[in-house]
């Protein structure tokens, strides 16, 4: 018995051979068929003559008409049918005896139905005409069928067809399934791509200008200050590098490294909050441990857009964050106490915030992002443990 795995590279040479090929092999070996000692009497007769022909030369090359356009059966299928049924055709009404390579005409006919993608009404009521004038020269010509004969003869032709139809819609509904699938996961990817975008290029831009403008503010009164905010810009553009250069390596398919964009450590991203004149408290409760990966970026992201937001609508306002490791899941919170820029709505139906909701809630968790009752804003999320992204 012949291994499957020995049996692969066989099947893979079979489907990069053409069309042609691998048709005009079927038809070779039906050709083969037709004509070994034992094949007489197989195939099916359109009619019977009460005293059938022995097969001569033009038998012969009857026969082989009907099965050659096999060949081209994929390629051009209203050549082949039309090819075919004209050479049974000709083969029954010289009274030639039955063959196997009748057949070809049911093989031809499913090739019809399952490839020939235009036109198709019109090809089958012109196979309905030439059948039925085909019926009717037969009788003329003294074939012994009955009338019923020739119409059962026709649903099973039209049966073949019909089969061929039905596959041929199931592969077009298969690839509208796969172009619909591969279209699905593109979006999925442009989602994600912006949204890692968004958190990593919103968070240090805005440092950035903060500093910056800062940094113009207390230039020439406090020259040791201002060179301070530069740095600190300097710094966090650096950062911006680095995490864009992460990024664009989950983005490379041929790099080898860890298809997740990388995670930095909530305390750093803190204390260059507070570098920027953002007052935060830090609080972290239990002891970190591995999650699945995705978890990690997950709350890195929640704590950085709520930090960001409240450096953008409510800077210099006191900031609190909390981080609880518990054993099942890790619940974030950032709060920011009140400010007339955060009763806008920018804040609340932004992009960020959005895309914090759609990241948590990947791993099952639960987002809630709002004002509190002083006038600040406070953003919660928590995450389940373990839940691979």
């Amino acid at each position: 018995m012949i291994a499957p795995s020995r049996l692969k590279p066989l099947v893979d040479r079979w489907r990069k051979l053409p069309l042609v090929a691998r048709d005009g092999f079927l038809a070779l070996t039906l050709l083969l068929v037709a004509f070994t000692p034992s094949s007489p009497g197989l195939g099916m007769d359109l009619a019977e003559f009460a005293d059938p022909k022995p097969l001569d030369a033009l038998g012969v090359a009857l026969v082989v008409a009907q099965l050659a356009p096999l060949t081209i059966r994929r390629v051009s299928p209203i050549l082949c049918a039309f090819l075919v049924f004209t050479a049974i055709a000709v083969h029954q009404s010289l009274a030639y005896p039955r063959t196997a390579a009748s057949v070809s005409v049911i093989i031809a006919l499913y090739g019809l139905g399952a490839y020939q993608l235009r036109h198709r009404r019109a090809v089958a009521i012109g196979f309905t005409a030439q059948y039925g004038a085909v019926a009717v020269a037969l009788d003329r010509l003294g074939a012994t069928q009955l009338p019923y004969e020739y119409v059962t003869f026709y649903v099973i032709l039209v049966a073949f067809w019909v089969a061929g139809d039905w596959m041929r819609r199931q592969r077009e509904t298969a690839e509208a399934l796969r172009k619909a699938s591969v279209e699905a996961a593109l979006a999925t990817e442009r989602s994600v791509i912006a949204r890692e975008l968004h958190d990593v290029v919103t968070h240090h831009v805005t440092a950035m200008v903060v500093q910056a403008d800062a940094a113009g503010f207390l230039i020439d009164a406090a020259p040791a200050k201002a060179k301070a905010g530069l740095e600190t810009v300097s710094g966090t553009g650096r950062a911006a590098l680095t995490e864009l250069r992460h990024l664009l390596q989950v983005l490379d398919p041929t790099d080898d490294a860890e298809r997740r964009p990388a995670v930095g450590k909530l305390e750093d991203l803190v204390e260059r909050i507070r570098a920027m004149g953002q007052p935060v408290d830090w609080s972290e409760q239990g002891v970190p441990r591995p999650t699945g990966g995705g978890v990690d970026l997950a709350v890195y992201r929640v704590v950085q857009e709520a930090l960001t937001n409240a450096v953008k609508y409510a800077n210099g306002r006191p900031t609190a964050v909390r981080v609880d490791h518990g054993d099942d899941r890790i619940a974030v919170e950032v709060s920011t106490e009140g400010s007339m820029t955060m009763k806008g709505g920018a804040v609340r139906n932004g992009r960020g915030l959005t895309g914090l909701r759609e990241r948590v809630n990947v791993f099952g968790g639960e987002f809630d992002a709002g004002p509190t009752r002083d006038g600040g804003f406070r953003v919660r999320a928590s995450i389940p443990v373990g839940v691979r992204g």
